[in-house]
């Protein structure tokens, strides 16, 4: 069986190859003509995006035809595609992945998974299904535990400015405006409907950050967990999130990951925050 997911799920060509995972691109429109988004460093895209203020780039998902073409090739080797995607609640990527199949049929025979969530989540779920796929398991236990794994991750983030998110029209400009004035940094979890919701606002991000600590501890306990802070262009910040949530957490695995710049374009440089999973869902097929 072969896999599909989106560059949303933040997976390093590395992990892509390792795991046999084919990543269906996202694009980025800029004004002089449009890029797939793997194929910009997330520095050049950073840049790019600061330089061209106030004016912001646009995204677009793959077309029905790229996933047709992606899902007629993988075929011609395994006829059996399973397509993981960004939450349908967020993008319309699972929506084109859907037409694809439909046009790539009967050649290709597509199952497809809606992760209801993005970046980090939906990188744990990818991750399982290639593991567990190539351990053997059948469709409906893979299936099963990314269940399991879907509502049991925690996808949680703090923005520096809401200006990205405003001026893509994600947030109105008078929330922005207000927020702003008032400096607050939103901390933003995706909800089990795979949409945004707000967990609360810190006057600094100093603060925020330990708003985030707090809710995955409130949340997990003591339970051991993989968790994977995630940021566009912070180290900084991410080096002192990482440092909270060992002070906080029952650490099992640790990480850092910098966000696709796709997903980058509506939250600008400065996002950081995790997506967190229990050991106990990963571990027995992470070896």
């Amino acid at each position: 069986m072969k896999i599909v997911t989106d560059c949303a799920a933040d997976m390093s060509a590395e992990e892509l190859e390792q795991l046999g995972v084919t990543a269906a691109p996202l694009f980025i429109n800029f004004p002089e003509g449009e890029i797939n988004a793997t194929e910009i460093s997330a520095d050049d895209f950073y840049n790019r995006l600061e330089a061209m203020r106030p004016a912001i780039p646009t995204t677009a998902q793959p077309s029905a035809g790229i996933f047709a073409e992606l899902y007629r090739k993988l075929a011609e080797k395994d006829k059996d595609i399973f397509s993981i995607h960004i939450s349908s609640g967020l993008s319309g990527t699972l929506n084109s992945a859907h037409d694809g199949g439909g046009q790539a049929s009967p050649d290709a025979k597509v199952n497809y998974w809606d992760t209801l969530t993005l970046s980090g989540g939906e990188r744990f779920q990818v991750m399982a299904a290639a593991l567990a796929i190539k351990a053997g398991w059948a469709m409906d236990a893979v299936q099963e535990r990314l269940k399991k794994i879907r509502e049991n991750t925690e996808v949680i983030y703090t923005l520096d400015t809401l200006e990205y998110l405003a001026r893509g029209g994600r947030i109105g400009r008078v929330k922005a405006l207000a927020g702003a004035l008032l400096n607050l940094k939103p901390v933003i979890r995706v909800d089990s409907d795979g949409k945004y919701s707000t967990v609360g606002n810190g006057r600094t991000l100093t603060k925020s950050m330990g708003m985030i600590a707090d809710s995955v501890r409130e949340k997990y306990g003591n339970k051991p967990l993989w968790v994977t802070v995630l940021h566009g262009r912070f180290t900084e910040k991410a080096d002192a999130l990482a440092a909270e949530f060992k002070e906080k957490l029952n650490i099992a695995k640790l990480e850092v990951v910098r966000i696709s710049p796709v997903l980058g374009v509506h939250t600008g440089p400065g996002i950081v925050g995790a997506g967190i999973v229990p050991m106990e869902l990963m571990s027995d097929l992470v070896k």
